[in-house]
Order: structure tokens, then C-alpha cells, then sequence
């Protein structure tokens, strides 16, 4: 009998280790490198897998990069270098559920893409994930020779070893603003900046954070829609008539076989603690770590429904780059007082880097390994 409950004791311990091994296994398999031969299937990521829900989990790996070693970062996403106190919201990575997401691999994703042209174009919260995916590469192969150009409204980011250029083009609206002798006016119904973004291997655009500036703010005088000269407009319903007129453009001017479209998704603020159900909380200033779990209390933002309807509707296949829910729950990951206007501001819409944006970058090249 002694002998009996010796084995069993012997056989309970085997199976919790092969249990917490399997667990360990579970882990690191959401946190998987791409493997050699470039190739991830769906069973690695999951077939039913959606990876823009999740939560986010305290990783002591994270960073992807340090700032100080990126030697092209903008002084109002260096939240470091500009004295931001805590650091623990660069050790947040973001983990799907039931997914496996690959680690990020900027030599993987260089080789896949050698010869080709990338193009990001859209507000400052698309210059955000430009100069986050710049940094990433760079930390992947420092030694590798680059160079940094500007004309006009185009940014340049060359890698010549590799044949690669990450470009970006600064346009808030992606319609036409268009000077007039009455002053600044913002057509809904035209793009004439649609030929530089021919001949592109891969667009990814984005627009909102613009269209409710008011004030000072707003960069225009009036509003074209459908032929009338308007002073305003309900500015969700304007956006979405300038999205409908850019996803006609895209539908009538991109060869889904020579060019892969992805649109950001909306970039969330964080300027009422009530939204994260924090009433003692203003803003974003002071906020150290991410909403915990998977859901975000104030809802998902009118703009990302317009949006989700807009891409719904064309016939070019749009990837959405879904960050809104990801993003609403690090109401820590803002520049805060550690932008670029230091103690005189508060910017809770753009991203200190390292930091969120970073992600969106992961997502973006999980979507290139495993479509």
C-alpha cells in the first residue's frame, strides 16, 4: 500500500511539472521569434485569432530599443531624454488572446521587403509609428549604413545594404487643403496629392487627430462638401465624407497585386479620467501603468466605427490596422509634461517612444508574416 501511494505521489509530481512546463510553453509561444525559413503559419498565431484584443503584460524585456542609441528620434517622443521620472511603461507588451504574436524582427522584415518602398502618410500620429518603426530597424542592424532625406512634405529613411525605404508624407487630412483668396479650405470631395502616392509597394495612411481642432487650432477657414462653401460642419460627418472621397481613390488607383494598403486605425486621447473610470484623474499626467484587462470603460470612439464602415464598403481589400482598443488602455504611454513643450503643455494624444507605437509596429509586421 505504501509502495501504492509512493508511485502515485512520484506520478501527481511528474504530471505538475509537465503541467507548469506546458504553461511556460504556452508563454513563450505568444512571444515566438519567426523562424528561419521566414515562414509563420496560421497555427502559430491561431486561426481564429484577433490580435487587436488583449491585454497588456509587464515584460522586463521590453523595450524593443533604448532612445539613446536611435540616433534620429524627435525630441517630443523622447520622454526619457526629457525627464519623464518612472520608466515602467516601457516594460508593457501587448499579448493577444489565444494568439501566438512573433517578436518583432527587423533583419527578417528588411530581407522580405529588400527593394522596396514603404510609404506612411498622414498626421503627426502617423509621424509617430514612422519614427517607432525607424528605431526598431536600426536597433536591428546598427552597423547598417542609412540616410535621412527631406523635400517638401516627404521624409526619407534608406537602407542601402538592404534596397528599403521607409518614407513618410505629412498630410493631416488626406484631402485637399487648398489656399484660397477667402482663406484656407478644406475640400472633403478631392485629392490632388493622389499621384505621389502612386508607386509604392506598401501605403499605410492614416487622419483624424485633426479634424475636430477648433480655434486657433484649425488649420481652415471653410469647408467644400458636394459644391457648397460651408463655415463648419458636424465634424464626425465631415470626416467621414473626406475618408469616403480618399477610399474612392484608393479603389480606383491602387493594383491590389502590386500594392498592400493598410490604414492605421484611430489613435486614442486620454483627456478625462472618467473615460477609465478614474474621477480623481484629469488627464493622462501622472499615469504610471496601463487600464488592466481587455476592455476599455469609456467605449470605443465614434471616428473607429466610421472607419470600420468606410473599409467595409470598398472593393480594394484595406487592412485595418485596429490600435484603438490597445491603445485606449495605456492611458500611461502619453508624452504628458515630457514632450516637446515640456511644463507649458500636456500632450495626451501623441506617444512617447519608446513606448505604444512600438507595437503597432509588431502587429504590423505580424500581419506581413502570416497573410
Amino acid at each position: 500500500m505504501g509502495k501504492m501511494l509512493n508511485d502515485f505521489g512520484l506520478f501527481g509530481c511528474a504530471v505538475l511539472v509537465l503541467f507548469l512546463l506546458l504553461l511556460h510553453h504556452e508563454d513563450q509561444h505568444c512571444f515566438a521569434e519567426v523562424p528561419e525559413n521566414n515562414k509563420v503559419n496560421e497555427s502559430q498565431i491561431g486561426r481564429k485569432c484577433d490580435l487587436f484584443e488583449g491585454s497588456w503584460v509587464y515584460d522586463e524585456t521590453y523595450p524593443l530599443y533604448d532612445t539613446s542609441n536611435c540616433p534620429f528620434i524627435n525630441t517630443e517622443f523622447d520622454c526619457q531624454k526629457n525627464g519623464r521620472p518612472d520608466n515602467q511603461y516601457l516594460k508593457y507588451r501587448w499579448k493577444p488572446k489565444g494568439c501566438a504574436l512573433p517578436r518583432f524582427n527587423g533583419q527578417d522584415l528588411l530581407r522580405r521587403f529588400k527593394g522596396k518602398k514603404i510609404l506612411f502618410v498622414g498626421d503627426s500620429l502617423s509621424f509617430n509609428q514612422w519614427q517607432s518603426l525607424r528605431c526598431m530597424l536600426h536597433a536591428a542592424v546598427p552597423n547598417t549604413n542609412y540616410t535621412l532625406s527631406s523635400k517638401g512634405a516627404l521624409s526619407t529613411f534608406l537602407l542601402p545594404e538592404y534596397e528599403v525605404s521607409v518614407m513618410f508624407s505629412r498630410d493631416k487630412f488626406l484631402v485637399d487643403l487648398i489656399k484660397t483668396k477667402q482663406g484656407m479650405v478644406l475640400n472633403l470631395d478631392s485629392i490632388g496629392n493622389g499621384n505621389s502616392w502612386k508607386g509604392y509597394d506598401m501605403l499605410i495612411f492614416n487622419t483624424w487627430h485633426w479634424w475636430l481642432h477648433k480655434g486657433r487650432n484649425q488649420p481652415w477657414d471653410y469647408i467644400e462638401s458636394g459644391g457648397k462653401i460651408l463655415k463648419d460642419m458636424d465634424r464626425l460627418a465631415a470626416f467621414r465624407e473626406g475618408l469616403t472621397t480618399w477610399s474612392r481613390w484608393v479603389d480606383s488607383n491602387v493594383d491590389a497585386n502590386k500594392t498592400r494598403v493598410f490604414f492605421q486605425g484611430i489613435s486614442p486621447v486620454h483627456y478625462n479620467g472618467k473615460e477609465w473610470d478614474d474621477k480623481n484623474s484629469a488627464n493622462c499626467r501622472g499615469q504610471t501603468q496601463p487600464v488592466s484587462g481587455s476592455t476599455y470603460p469609456g467605449g470605443s470612439p465614434p471616428a473607429a466605427t466610421v472607419v470600420n464602415e468606410v473599409l467595409t464598403k470598398m472593393s480594394y481589400p484595406v487592412t485595418l490596422l485596429d490600435i484603438t482598443l490597445l491603445s485606449q488602455l495605456r492611458k500611461d504611454g502619453h508624452p504628458s509634461l515630457y514632450g516637446i513643450d515640456g511644463k507649458k503643455g500636456n500632450d495626451c494624444s501623441h506617444w512617447c517612444l519608446a513606448g505604444v507605437p512600438d507595437t503597432w509596429n509588431e502587429l504590423f509586421y505580424a500581419i506581413l508574416v502570416t497573410k
